[in-house]
């Protein structure tokens, strides 16, 4: 019996160690899927996740939903396998996502900036297609001379007099002045127009040039005003669903024509669409909730051809005119671009 018991040990006695070490020990990797959709038609927490105040808004039914990709990290050796088994899910090196020396809270607030980029990019473009005016907007306020008087949403009007039309505007106003000058700068906050003199500093990588310390960028003119409600994102991919949200709302009839379309990819403020990255997840994503058509950035095709879910239609996307352009064809039941 003693002997009996004693071999019993011996052959738990690894069992245990590869479970203690399986379930302590984490792995140098990170698992990416499907993460959470969103339509950006619809609302999240009660609130339009695409809101327009101050213009006209069209009825919109259907979905035009963005997608995103869960990453998980500090997996135990038994997690990470679980996620490799089930099929939905990769694993990466965590350097690919977090990479070494560079803090976590840095990674998540340069994803953060990245996503608040897209949705203003979105707008632009947008409005671009649309043909809407657009004025001069404050995006940013940085440690600065402007700091303390300029705000973000400030709409600049002109700097010593010239008028701001553009933001290269006010990057020839202000580099064009030597450090130590002092400018007017006339700007609208809410209904009430403003001047205030602002004295420059030395542009950090230039000496010589003057610097204010803004981000100018373009947004809708008032009283329009454009909110995107979706918090907890990061990275640029949502661009080109939100300026299609954006143009439905603002445009007659619907896009889809009431129809389930989903996508992914960045947007400039020409409207031109770029590549990301989880191309994979997403589609598994969509075609979870019910999505039938997937946009795709052109520059993606190849891989999404490779991993793509049974039962959803890919259509290739170069720009934003192109990607409204199919929306009309998958409505009036014309072929679209595939990336096939």
């Amino acid at each position: 019996m003693n002997r009996r018991i004693m071999t019993l040990v011996a052959a738990l006695v690894p069992v245990l160690i590869l479970g203690v070490i399986g379930t302590v020990v984490t792995v140098p990797y990170v698992a990416l899927g499907p993460g959470p959709t969103f339509n950006t038609l619809g609302e999240v927490d009660g609130k339009q996740v695409v809101d327009v105040q101050g213009a006209a808004v069209d009825p919109t039914t259907g979905h035009l939903n963005m997608t995103t990709v869960s990453v998980r990290d500090g997996l135990n050796l038994f997690e990470a396998f679980g996620f490799w088994a089930s099929g939905q899910h990769g694993l990466v090196p965590r350097a690919e996502v977090y990479p070494p020396g560079v803090p976590r809270e840095e990674i998540d607030k340069s994803n953060q900036q990245d996503f608040k980029d897209s949705e203003g990019n979105a707008e632009v473009a947008a409005l671009h297609f649309l043909n809407l005016p657009t004025v001069v907007l404050i995006r940013k306020v940085g440690d600065g001379p402007a700091a303390g008087v300029l705000e973000p949403g400030d709409e600049l009007i002109s700097i010593n007099g010239a008028p701001i039309a553009a933001p290269k505007d006010v990057v020839t106003a202000v580099s064009s002045q030597p450090p130590g000058s002092e400018l007017t700068v006339a700007f609208r906050r809410g209904a009430g127009e403003q001047t205030a003199k602002i004295v420059l500093a030395a542009r950090p990588d230039d000496p010589a040039k003057g610097y204010l310390g803004v981000t100018p960028g373009e947004g809708a003119r008032p009283p329009m005003e454009v909110t995107f409600n979706l918090a907890d994102i990061g990275g640029p991919s949502a661009g080109l669903m939100f300026s299609l949200a954006l143009i439905d709302k603002l445009s007659p009839g619907e896009l889809d024509g009431g129809k389930f379309v989903a996508g992914t990819g960045t947007i400039d403020q020409d409207g031109k669409v770029g590549p990301i990255g989880g191309i994979q997840y997403k589609m598994m994503a969509a075609r979870e909730v019910g999505a039938e058509t997937f946009l795709v950035p052109a520059a993606n095709c190849n891989e999404a051809r490779q991993r793509t879910p049974e039962g959803l239609r890919l259509v290739k996307v170069e720009n934003l005119d192109g990607a409204v352009k199919s929306l009309d064809d998958i409505s009036a039941g014309r072929e679209t671009v595939s990336c096939g």
